[in-house]
């Protein structure tokens, strides 16, 4: 038996976990001739991997429950979580996946996708990963790929009595371009979630007869007590039943926009720990959050989003980078 598998079933048996995060794991390979770059440079991503290090970075006990292989881009996925104190719950049997990403001039990305998700062998473990969290969080690729998406939906059916749930469905169209299809499941999952977040890529693509003011709406009207869209530079909108914050995005020198989302996501979430607003028990306060709250929510994640955004890859900011959630003052005073 490998270091890696042995390391996999230690992993298992640890500390309950204050967030999970369920999704796929996998290699972004990064193609930027922009700078002359003579090879692709390498890097472990995926969304929901990018935001369970995100959480962790903030200094959230974190889990990942996922898939990825023994070969050689399994190790180096396995030692990013490592180094980033992530633990994960491995499932699948399939080699890890790969994502080239093709970054244009001004740095945003293009993706291919060598991609399979499947958590077999792993649901006992992580039913009790979910079931002792406070918070999980799902999306992406994992909540439209079969098999392994109806397993992710019994996962969060399993969790919401004890924890919030969150959602991104950082839609695929390359891997899933069923639009219609994928809509149907996103809404399944945009309703059994407290906080949903998307990019108007994601919704213009879902819902392209109606605009994003509607989309957002119509996914508040669903059940969440949140709803989040980022717009790249242009900034972010979070829409709460107490009302809706709008931000500018910040003015930062672009390295690229990878994993910027998720740097989003992650903030969001741990901003909301730091209001101690996760958990089931939370559910209600979180549902009638402040404007204060929700401004000062919606300015942590944007700045951990730009400091993404200046640093090359899925390289989301640590706690002592970005800092604690603050209400500022004119806000208070408003």
């Amino acid at each position: 038996m490998s270091s890696l598998t042995n390391r996999r079933q230690e992993e298992v048996f640890d500390d309950e976990a204050l967030v999970t995060v369920i999704g796929e794991s996998l290699v972004d390979i990064i193609d930027d001739s922009r700078h002359g770059h003579s090879a692709p440079e390498t890097h472990p991503g995926g969304s929901p991997l990018n935001v369970a290090v995100g959480c962790a970075r903030l200094d959230l006990r974190t889990k990942l429950v996922t898939h990825f292989s023994d070969d050689r881009y399994g190790q180096m996925v396995a030692d990013h979580l490592e180094r980033n104190a992530v633990q994960a719950i491995v499932g699948g049997l399939r080699p890890t996946s790969t994502a080239l990403a093709s970054l244009d001039q001004k740095g945003s990305a293009q993706y291919t996708f060598a991609i399979s998700w499947d958590i077999n062998g792993a649901p006992v473990p992580a039913l009790a990963a979910v079931q002792s969290s406070l918070h999980v969080h799902t999306g992406s690729i994992a909540t439209v790929l079969p098999p392994g998406n109806k397993c992710v939906m019994g996962l969060i059916e399993a969790a919401r009595p004890h924890a919030t749930i969150s959602y991104d469905p950082n839609c695929r169209p390359n891997i899933s371009p069923d639009a219609a299809a994928v809509r149907e499941e996103a809404e399944r999952f945009v309703a059994v979630s407290d906080i949903v977040k998307a990019s108007d890529e994601d919704l213009r693509w879902l819902y392209p007869d109606r605009t994003l003011e509607e989309s957002i709406a119509a996914w508040l009207n669903l059940g969440p007590g949140i709803v989040a869209l980022t717009r790249g530079a242009s900034g972010s909108v979070i829409l709460s039943r107490s009302g809706r914050i709008d931000l500018p995005g910040e003015t930062v020198a672009v390295a690229d926009t990878v994993g910027a989302g998720d740097s989003f996501m992650a903030a969001l979430i741990a901003g909301l720990a730091h209001l101690t607003l996760l958990g089931a028990s939370a559910r209600r306060r979180l549902y009638g959050i402040t404007q204060e709250q929700l401004h000062a929510l919606a300015c942590y994640a944007n700045t951990a989003a730009a400091i993404t955004c200046s640093t090359p890859g899925a390289n989301p900011p640590r706690l002592a980078e970005l800092g604690p959630v603050t209400i500022p003052s004119f806000v208070r005073e408003s």
